[in-house]
């Protein structure tokens, strides 16, 4: 054992002196087998710089700076072919290694890739050009690595020219998805992608939308910038500051730019979250500073460091604030970890990193973890070795399986049994012993088609090459002894693209990160809006209440959404549209209940004087007011009050169309019937005879009341095929929806008014004619007051009808139809009610038939002394009866008793039995 602690510090001691003697030199680890697999793994963090900074020979240069995750890896490497080759997976070949410390940079990579592309089993390092390398058979079948996409984009452009498969457990650049430019790149984690994705997805659902974000300035971190920028712009998530750090610890302007970062953040007083892409090395650094300056802040970290053991291990690293992470999913590493314990057992062909590693110890005896990691972290080669201080191997697996993060290691097993899953189907019908049994390029083909399951997981690759295993989410939590634990309380489903609580008590950790204030701006209330100027960001803002008929339902909205305004309403500053209500004139409104009380008031006096005239039909008032005829006009009244009440309630189409056309006929029909009896009533009492006959041919009882009704009928008819009135939404009040019946056509509407108007106009004109009748039969009168205050009434209702809007309308068009009822009903009916009831005695006939004498007597002499004045004649002296006026043949007194006999006549026609009107006409002659 001795012997060989010797000899290792001795080689070490060597390489010392010149890092590379021969290219042997450079191999890191190695194991022979059939088919070799290349690895590459940042095992150093950094090349040590010459005085000027910069190399100065194309030498390969000294690495410092020991990373204990990209040494895990190369053993996870190492480990996972170990287990291919003691399993049945590919049975008679065994699978061998030859892995590389790329040192964290490109130069060293592709220097270790220039091998990887030498020719096959070769005295001499060779890389031979030619057109085609179909039947080329290089030094190794496939590459696993880099830890870092910078460098596997440099690397993955030098495999490009063989098409040798690269498959990388950690670089997650987008643009290695890219299969025009990387044909031959894979991965078996995600690309970075989801990760942004997912962290604007957790930025948004947490309620901060003010953040900062550091990157390190290489393709890894300038891609995740690019693509974060571009998620967080879909969701309204602003980036308050980008700081940009140098990727590479050689370079002397790091601690400057940590320095600018740093002041940044302090100036930022409303950023509380900040995204950080660095690789760990750089967030020790970074965090160092931000203790010195007491910055407390909730940090978002990539997968590079979302689970690195040196920076958990960072003293005092809760006051740095909360630190929520996304990392790789990972598997059960059990057998891995077995693997470290047992490392002291382990035989390696060659393993230099192991070795150096185990030196390296010695120089770090009997700290603890934290103290430990810092003083491997900070170990350089050329200040720290020396044979003498080589005293054991001990190897302090207790700290190597402390640190190993289950995501990278799950990731690199991954890796190689992808790779031997794509051997075993290519070995199915071929010889695989034989180096040349295939090319890369078909183990290429080959990958591009796994599919094997592992832990219960499917493994397969996408058209892009990468395989989409997710991410848990975690957040950093201070143990009771003051250790970090990584506790994952979520998942993130990249097909899915949504989050999976593990548990109750997770979910409330993702809610208390809410609690976390990261905003340019207070969040706008729902019913209030977001408005920024020209010159400020999206995310700063002043909330402004939306206007009327506008709202918004959630908080932080851009715009005010209209509400449906036909339909819905709001008030300033509302959160939701409210419902219009519909509103008409009900059935239990104020003033529909008084309307409603006079409708059935007017057709109880309908009935009750029906039956006072039925009672008192063959007296002669209601024979002179017409007899049958009166029960037609009570009757036409009282449909005419029926078509009032279809102006209350909710309209409907049937009551719509009804309703006018029903009070236009009925009302058609009582005024006709009324002129009817006006014409009657002139024609008795008047003894002119040209008006007399005019008069007479008007008289057409049954044909004047038909013609007059049927020409409303033929208008009503013609409104309703036509411009049928229909039932409207009124939606011209803010908060009420009036439903109305439109009348369809304003035209035909009045039209069948004006025809009434009309026919009421020539009842007024018969009517003022026959006003100076007998007192006791004097119709005229109340009939001419009956028209007029018909023609107020309507004449009103026009201007009132014009300017009236709401649920009132029908209330007013309703007050109208039952003042011209009642105007009808109390001018025609009630003075021969008071008549019958009252003045008993004036309804005789003797009362009556002595007023007709009396009348026609003093009509007969006034026309006498008239016709005598007129022709220079004596008058007598006194006559004392209509039988002492002289006559002549053709005399006007003639004529005026020949129009009281007419008169007689018609009074005889409304006797229902001949004897009786024998009997009448008897006494009438008499007169």
């Amino acid at each position: 054992m001795a012997l060989y602690g010797l000899s290792i510090a001795i080689g070490i001691l060597i390489s010392e002196l010149h890092c590379c003697l021969i290219p042997d030199d450079f191999v890191g680890a190695r194991a022979r087998g059939d088919i070799i697999i290349g690895g590459l793994f940042a095992v150093h963090g950094k090349m040590v710089n010459s005085a000027k900074g910069y190399p100065q020979r194309p030498a390969i240069q000294n690495c410092e700076g020991f990373e204990i995750q990209g040494f895990l890896q190369l053993l996870a490497m190492a480990h996972a072919i170990e287990m291919v080759n003691n399993s049945s997976l590919i049975p008679g070949i065994k699978l061998g290694y030859e892995i590389y410390d790329t040192c964290s940079e490109a130069t060293l990579a592709v220097s270790a890739a220039l091998r990887f592309l030498s020719t096959y089993n070769t005295s001499v390092e060779q890389l031979a050009f030619k057109c085609n390398y179909s039947d080329y058979t290089p030094k190794v079948k496939a590459v696993i690595g880099d830890s870092y996409s910078e460098v596997s984009i440099a690397v993955a452009r030098l495999l490009n020219t063989q098409l040798i498969p690269q498959i990388s457990h950690s670089s997650s650049a987008e643009i290695l998805s890219d299969k025009f430019r990387f044909p031959a790149f894979l991965r078996t984690i995600p690309n970075d992608s989801y990760q942004t994705r997912a962290m604007a997805k957790l930025i948004h659902f947490s309620g901060w939308n003010w953040i900062g974000i550091i990157i390190m300035d290489d393709d890894y971190g300038r891609s995740a910038l690019e693509s974060f920028g571009l998620q967080a712009v879909k969701i309204n998530v602003c980036i308050a500051f980008k700081e940009i750090i140098p990727a590479h610890l050689s370079d002397s302007t790091i601690q400057t730019r940590i320095d600018e970062a740093v002041n940044k953040i302090l100036s930022e007083t409303r950023v509380n979250v900040i995204v950080a892409f660095l690789k760990p090395s750089l967030l020790l650094k970074l965090f160092r500073k931000a203790m010195e300056k007491k910055i407390k802040k909730t940090w978002i970290a990539s997968d590079s460091w979302s689970i690195s053991s040196g920076i958990s291990s960072m003293p005092n690293l809760q006051s740095i604030g909360k630190i929520v992470g996304f990392t790789f999913k990972s598997g059960d590493t059990t057998s891995f970890r077995d693997y470290i314990a047992n490392l002291n057992q382990q035989k390696f062909e060659m393993n230099r990193l192991l070795d150096q590693y185990a030196i390296l110890l010695s120089d770090c005896p009997k700290m603890k973890y934290t103290e430990l990691y810092g003083c491997v972290s900070n170990y350089s080669k050329e200040a720290t070795f020396n044979p003498s201080m080589v005293k054991t191997k001990s190897l302090r697996v207790d700290f190597l399986s402390a640190t190993v993060n289950p995501g990278l290691v799950y990731s690199t097993q991954l890796a190689v049994l992808a790779i031997a899953h794509a051997i075993q189907k290519l070995c199915l019908e071929r010889n695989c012993k034989n180096p040349n049994a295939f090319a890369p390029w078909e183990l290429l083909q080959s990958l591009k088609t796994v599919n094997f399951t592992y832990m219960g997981r499917n493994i397969n690759f996408d058209s892009k090459g990468d395989a989409n295993t997710g991410y848990d989410v975690l957040i950093w939590k201070v143990n009771s002894d003051g250790k970090i634990n990584f506790t994952i309380f979520a998942e993130y489903d990249t097909h899915k693209d949504t989050f999976i609580f593990k548990n109750q008590d997770k979910e409330n950790v993702f809610q208390h990160l809410t609690k976390i204030r990261s905003r340019c701006s207070d969040e706008c209330k729902p019913g209030q809006m977001k408005k920024t100027s020209a010159s400020q960001h999206t995310c700063c803002y002043e909330c402004v209440a939306c206007p009327e008929n506008h709202y918004t339902s959630h908080s932080d909205m851009g715009y005010c959404m209209p509400c449906n305004n036909k339909t819905h309403w709001s008030p300033v500053n509302s959160s939701v549209c409210f419902l219009k209500k519909v509103e008409f004139l009900r059935w239990d409104d104020g003033l529909a209940i008084v309307l409603l009380i006079i409708t059935f008031v007017g057709m109880f006096a309908i009935f009750a004087i029906g039956i006072l005239f039925a009672k008192n039909f063959d007296t002669p008032v209601v024979k002179a007011s017409g007899g049958i005829l009166c029960y037609v006009i009570l009757f036409s009244i009282l449909i005419s009050f029926v078509s009032a009440i279809f102006f209350i309630g909710k309209p409907a189409e049937f009551k719509c169309k009804v309703r006018q056309t029903i009070f236009g006929i009925s009302f058609t029909v009582v005024v006709a019937c009324i002129l009817l009896k006006s014409i009657k009533i002139l024609l008795a009492f008047t003894f002119e005879p040209r008006v007399h006959s005019i008069l007479k041919f008007l008289y057409k009882p049954f044909t004047l009341v038909f013609v007059c009704t049927g020409f409303q009928v033929m208008i009503c008819t013609t409104w309703l095929i036509f411009w049928s009135p229909y039932i409207k939404e009124n939606f011209s009040l803010q908060k009420t929806i009036i439903l109305e019946c439109k009348e369809g056509s304003t035209v035909a509407f009045g039209i069948m008014l004006g025809y009434i108007a009309v026919l009421a106009f020539a009842c007024f004109i018969f009517a003022f004619r026959g006003r100076k009748l007998p007192e006791n039969y004097n119709e005229a009168k109340f009939i001419t007051f009956g028209m007029l205050i018909y023609f107020i009434a309507w004449i009103t209702f026009i201007p009132i009808y014009a300017t009236t809007f709401g649920i009132y309308l029908p209330a007013v068009e309703m007050i109208v139809i039952l003042i011209s009822n009642y105007g009808i009903l109390s001018c025609t009916f009630l003075p021969k009610c008071y008549i019958i009831l009252y003045k008993q005695d004036t309804n005789t006939k003797s009362a009556f038939l002595k007023m007709i004498y009396k009348y026609s007597s003093k009509s007969a002499s006034t026309l006498t002394v008239s016709q005598v004045s007129s022709t220079s004649m004596p008058l007598p002296e006194r006559h004392n009866s209509i039988q002492d006026i002289p006559l002549r043949p053709g005399s006007s007194s003639v004529s005026c008793i020949s129009n009281s006999f007419s008169f007689h006549e018609m009074l005889v026609a409304d006797i229902p039995t001949t004897k009786n009107r024998t009997r009448m006409r008897n006494r009438l002659s008499s007169i």
